[in-house]
């Protein structure tokens, strides 16, 4: 596994990593990483890999942008200073696009979030031993659809931002695709974006993967 013994994992993110985690620290008893594929991982993790005894907190908050982001990285992110850090975000940043089209002043473009993105992963990199960068992705295996379409251009800002910043890639979006080939979308996310269990375990899966854990 990628992640040496006794490391601290901050996970952060929008609502798919928040999954009613405990504030203002997602650490702890009872519940406090959340519901959704953090707690997959800490479980799995904890399961397979007991002696390494991986620190796992939950940052994510619902409804988050990158600028979102941006804002509480200093709290958040750098001050609990994290050995790993993960990040998913994505979602909002091209959902508010698409269901409230005229709003304009909350939209986050391309380019901004490109460039957000690429500040947080630049001034993170040198204060943890790995960066985990996850992609947003659209429970939709119609390819044309406009907010796939939208949603696969921001996954690849992602892993180029991921290349850029010497970062791990999770791409979640290959994760749903290759389950959609036998499942349909209802059966994992009424709407496209919030998975259930299903689909936390999906997003957890691809993640562990990566770090080296064989699902």
């Amino acid at each position: 596994m990628k992640i040496p013994p006794r490391s601290k994992l901050v996970f952060i993110g929008d609502s798919i990593t928040d999954c009613e985690r405990a504030r203002p620290v997602g650490e702890g008893l009872f519940g406090a990483v959340g519901k959704g594929y953090v707690a997959i991982v800490d479980g799995l993790l904890g399961a397979i890999h007991p002696a390494h005894a991986i620190r796992v907190v939950n940052m994510g908050t619902g409804g988050n942008t990158a600028p979102d982001l941006k804002a509480r990285w200093q709290t958040d992110v750098l001050d609990l200073k994290p050995d790993w850090l993960s990040v998913m975000i994505g979602v909002n940043d091209v959902w508010r696009q698409f269901d409230l089209p005229r709003q304009t002043e909350i939209h986050v473009l391309p380019d901004v979030f490109r460039k957000t993105l690429d500040e947080l992963a630049a001034r993170t990199r040198p204060t943890v031993k790995g960066l985990i960068l996850m992609s947003p992705f659209y429970i939709e295996p119609n390819r044309a659809d406009a907010m796939r379409l939208r949603m696969d251009e921001y996954g690849a800002i992602v892993k180029e931002t991921a290349r850029k910043n010497d970062a791990l890639f999770v791409d979640t979006q290959a994760a749903f695709d290759a389950v959609l080939q036998h499942m349909h979308a209802n059966a994992i996310a009424w709407d496209r974006v919030h998975p259930n269990i299903v689909g936390h375990a999906i997003i957890a899966r691809a993640f562990l993967n990566a770090i080296g854990v064989p699902m």
